[in-house]
């Protein structure tokens, strides 16, 4: 494997701050029995991925079980991000929520612990048209004092789909929105956010290649953070030119993706698979987050290890 640089290093090597680009894992957050943050395992997990040349993280995603997080939770989380990352790469903290009120609090706590950016899915549960979205973005932008603003595009969980059209509002309404995390299954719809001047993440991390192609600035997902090693010399080998060694890399990532969603639980899986890579102890997801029974845990090490997951190279 080529040597990555951090993106720090990449950073000062090329005299300009960090961006909004490249690779940016949606880590899980690991969880004590009692409820608390594993401020620890949190930590070691940033730390990791940032020695393997990650340029940022997604923090408290779907991942990252943030929209069944407590308040307590998510400031925790935030805190711990922006101490960890601060000035190594840059965080993203999801703050979205079932009400614009704790929302608004998470985007309060991002600022205050020094995150470089935040995120939100648009509300869910209740169903309402654009303006709803519209005026739950305003409220939770405001929160934040103007931290730099990305949509949260899931639609297959908040069943509210955000369309070229109805970014275009959000952006005229919402002046600190810079770009999104594009996971919904229209794979067309990057290079029309691209063409609209935004900062566009794809959140398949099976596809990451093909979505810097259309436009992409970078990519968001779980897989990131347990191979962040194979996703950074990727996008390296995409910033270099050298698209033989790119597709080459891109051939691998099925596999990895492949791992992740076993048995439907990504949160329980990347707990699972960081513990015994990283040996300590991430916990098991926030209920009513799907977990692993003993039995799925053994078969989803057996594809690990067979994955190369259990050992960094």
């Amino acid at each position: 494997m080529a040597t990555i640089a951090t993106a720090a290093e990449r950073s000062n090597i090329s005299g300009n701050s960090l961006e909004f680009k490249g690779v940016f894992p949606a880590n899980p957050t690991p969880v004590k029995s009692d409820g608390r943050i594993n401020e620890k395992a949190l930590e070691k997990i940033i730390q990791d991925n940032l020695a393997h040349g990650v340029d940022g993280f997604w923090i408290a995603g779907s991942t990252g079980e943030g929209p069944v997080m407590s308040e307590v939770q998510r400031e925790t989380t935030a805190r711990i991000a922006g101490e960890t990352i601060s000035g190594r790469g840059l965080s993203i903290m999801h703050v979205g929520a079932i009400s614009s009120e704790s929302a608004a609090k998470g985007a309060k706590a991002a600022r205050k612990y020094g995150c470089d950016a935040i995120c939100c899915v648009p509300p869910f549960f209740f169903r309402g048209g654009d303006q709803m979205t519209i005026d739950h973005y305003k409220r939770v932008a405001d929160a934040s004092d103007g931290l730099p603003f990305f949509v949260y595009n899931l639609p297959q969980l908040t069943q509210v789909e955000i369309t070229p059209d109805l970014m275009e509002k959000i952006v005229d309404a919402v002046p600190n929105v810079v770009g999104l995390k594009h996971s919904a299954m229209n794979f067309g719809d990057i290079r029309l956010f691209a063409d609209m001047g935004l900062k566009c993440f794809s959140g398949n991390g099976t596809l990451p290649l093909p979505a810097l192609t259309m436009g992409a600035v970078g990519t968001v997902d779980a897989p990131l953070s347990l191979a962040p090693w194979h996703y950074a010399e990727l996008y390296d080998a995409w910033e270099r030119g050298d698209m033989e060694r790119a597709q080459r890399l891109q051939d691998g990532v099925l596999e990895i993706v492949n791992v992740v969603r076993m048995f439907g639980a990504p949160a329980a899986v990347t707990k699972l698979i960081l513990t015994e890579r990283l040996g300590i102890d991430c916990g098991r997801p926030i209920p009513p987050v799907t977990d692993l029974t003993d039995e799925q845990r053994l078969v989803v090490l057996a594809a690990a290890r067979n994955a190369g997951l259990l050992e960094a190279p």
